[in-house]
C-alpha cells in the first residue's frame, strides 16, 4: 500500500521540481509512554505571501521496513501538480514512520498465512489513529498566515485514502472537500491479489462515515488494483454514498505500464487528472 510513496525514495527527482520545506509539528502523546513527538512534515508553498488554498495529504502504509524508510509522504511530482494550481501542500510523516519518532499504533491487528487472512482486523482503529495526525496538522495549519483556513482539501492514498475519508466524515472547519486515491486497508497483493482481508468490514466502516459526511468527495480506484480488486471499492462507495453527501466514484481502466493499479496516483496521471481537475473546478477554483 506504500508503493507510490516509497517510489519517491528511489527515483531521481527532476531538479526542476520544487522541493519541500521540512517543518516539525508538535504532537502530544504520540511517543512511547505518552511522550510528545515532533511530526516531520513536508511543506510546499507557491511564491508570494498568500493566503493560499491548501491540500493536506495523507500517505499510505506498507511493511515495517517500508514504513521505517519512508522519506517522502507525498510524491514531489504530485505536490508540484498542486503548486501549479496555486495550492500549498502539507503532508506529514505520521508517528512510527520514517524520521518521525513515536509508536506505530495503526496496525489493524490481522495477519496472513499463505493467502488466508487470520483474525478480525480493526480497520476503524487504523483510520482513527492515522486521522489524529491529520487533525493535528489541520490545527497547526490554522495558525499559519500564508494559509487560507477556509479553502482546505484533504487527499490521501491507500491507508491515507481511508484516513482522508475518516477525517472528512468529521467535517473539519475549513475543509471544503476531499480526494480518496485507492483508499482501504488489509490488502496483500502477492499472497491474495485482488482480495483483501475481510473487505466487508470496510464496507461497514465506510457506511458509517457516509452517514455523517457533509462535504463533497471524489473516490478514485483502478480496475487492476491488486490490493482490493474492482468490486470491493464499488461496494464501499455504494454504502458510503447512501449517506447522501455529494460524492463521485471513478473506476479507471487498468493503469498502463504496471500490473498493479494501486499505483494509480504515482503513474496513472492521464487517468485521474481530468477527474481531479473537474472536482477542483466544482469546488470553485
Amino acid at each position: 500500500m506504500l508503493l507510490d510513496v516509497s517510489l519517491a525514495c528511489a527515483q531521481n527527482v527532476t531538479q526542476k521540481l520544487i522541493q519541500p520545506e521540512i517543518v516539525k509539528i508538535p504532537m502530544k502523546g504520540a511517543g512511547a509512554f505518552g511522550a510528545d513527538v515532533e511530526m516531520v512534515t513536508h511543506l510546499y508553498k507557491p511564491q508570494g505571501s498568500g493566503p493560499f488554498p491548501v491540500v493536506v495529504f495523507s500517505h499510505g502504509r506498507g511493511s515495517v521496513e517500508e514504513n521505517q524508510k519512508l522519506k517522502f509522504p507525498v510524491l514531489v511530482g504530485h505536490a508540484n501538480f498542486w503548486l501549479g494550481k496555486g495550492f500549498a501542500v502539507v503532508s506529514s510523516i505520521r508517528p512510527g514512520y520514517g524520521e518521525t519518532a513515536g509508536v506505530d499504533r495503526e496496525a489493524p491487528g490481522h495477519s496472513w498465512r499463505g493467502g488466508t487472512c487470520l483474525g478480525t482486523p480493526n480497520f476503524a482503529n487504523t483510520a482513527k489513529v492515522a486521522g489524529t495526525a491529520v487533525t493535528v496538522a489541520l490545527d497547526w495549519l490554522r495558525t499559519q498566515q500564508w494559509a487560507d483556513k477556509d479553502k482546505i482539501i484533504l487527499e490521501g492514498q491507500s491507508v491515507g485514502g481511508l484516513t482522508t475519508v475518516a477525517v472528512g466524515a468529521q467535517n473539519p472547519a475549513g475543509v471544503i472537500g476531499y480526494i480518496n486515491f485507492s483508499g482501504g486497508s488489509g490488502g496483500l497483493p502477492t499472497g491474495s491479489p485482488m482480495r483483501s482481508c475481510r473487505p466487508e468490514k470496510l464496507t461497514e466502516i465506510y457506511e458509517g462515515f457516509g452517514m455523517t459526511t457533509k462535504i463533497p468527495s471524489l473516490w478514485l480506484y483502478a480496475e487492476n488494483d491488486l490490493y482490493w480488486g474492482a468490486e470491493a471499492p464499488r461496494e464501499w462507495h455504494k454504502t458510503f454514498s447512501a449517506g447522501g453527501s455529494k460524492t463521485k466514484f471513478v473506476m479507471t481502466p487498468p493503469v498502463p505500464g504496471t500490473e498493479d493499479g494501486h499505483r494509480l496516483l504515482a503513474v496513472g496521471g492521464r487517468l485521474w487528472s481530468p477527474h481531479v481537475n473537474e472536482f477542483v473546478k466544482e469546488l470553485g477554483f
